[in-house]
């Protein structure tokens, strides 16, 4: 495999993982408080990563993974989507405009050749707005519709339940206007615990941001990589205890993260990291401080 990029974009980062290209694209950014991001973890060790504006919010990405599977177009969270008002982008530092009033999801799909309508299968780690969002996205006549009018839809069946029986503290996080519109067209399938969806293609739970939040394992050509989605955010949350506030059973998150980093570590696994607003693509490496990216 090669760690190069072998398309470089603004929006984009495209490798070879066996016979897929695969391409990293960002549909936008964030900026989220960096204490709700690492928990108890103190500032004075996460500033030391990444430095907090005056309203002590960090900078973050919105990352979303396109495969080019024998299947078809395949397309690994959606982002923020077009939907929200201008308060709700001041409030969550969203930079996510693309053309034609659409996103930068969209422009992201048109660096890489392809439309929304090229996209056969969309898989959600799960529903929060910023990995959901861009599932369905409103036109001008103000309709919500599919934003990939061809392509079925995965979740894990607990995670559309959790979704739908949202409380007082996760409501924030879920909007039915995300998936309510593809399920009524019937193009939402529910998955019932882990396993391969398509050939080489695998969805692994990693429970603890959410209860069935899910990872997604890609093998092609003896080569693995993993789309982690909210078990480790970004590059530095790579050691063990560095969980978001935002994760409705932190212990539980742990568990998952100490599971999948000895995976990644022992088979040499390419990660790919959705939050990271510069780090894409990383290995992991272990020393005596714990877990960390590889140099």
């Amino acid at each position: 495999m090669s760690d190069r990029l072998t398309a470089p974009h603004p929006l984009l980062e495209t490798r070879t993982l066996g016979r897929w290209r695969i391409h990293a694209i960002q549909a936008g950014g964030q900026q989220l408080d960096g204490g709700a991001m690492f928990g108890v973890v103190p500032k004075t060790l996460w500033e030391r990563r990444l430095a907090a504006d005056d309203k002590n919010r960090i900078p973050l990405g919105m990352r979303c993974l396109l495969i080019e599977h024998d299947d078809g177009l395949i397309l690994l969270d959606t982002g923020l989507g077009n939907k929200e008002t201008p308060k709700f982008h001041d409030i969550y530092g969203v930079d996510n405009a693309g053309g034609e009033g659409r996103t930068a999801l969209e422009d992201g799909l048109q660096a890489a050749g392809f439309s929304p309508a090229d996209v056969s299968l969309v898989i959600n780690t799960h529903l929060h707005f910023d990995h959901a969002g861009g599932n369905t996205w409103r036109n001008p006549g103000g309709e919500v519709l599919s934003a990939f009018p061809n392509a079925r839809f995965l979740v894990q069946a607990g995670e559309r339940a959790y979704a739908e029986r949202a409380n007082e503290r996760t409501a924030a996080s879920y909007f039915p206007a995300n998936w309510a519109p593809i399920m009524s067209a019937g193009r939402y399938e529910f998955l019932e615990g882990p396993g391969e969806v398509v050939p080489g293609i695998s969805v692994r739970l990693t429970p603890g941001h959410t209860p069935y939040h899910q990872s997604v394992v890609l093998r092609s050509g003896g080569e693995t990589a993993c789309f982690l989605g909210d078990v480790v955010p970004t590059s530095h949350h790579l050691p063990l205890p560095w969980i978001m506030g935002y994760d409705v059973e932190p212990l539980v998150t742990l568990e998952s993260k100490r599971a999948l980093l000895a995976d990644a570590l022992r088979e040499d696994w390419l990660l790919i990291f959705e939050h990271d607003a510069a780090v894409g693509f990383g290995r992991v490496a272990l020393d005596g401080k714990g877990y960390r990216l590889a140099e």
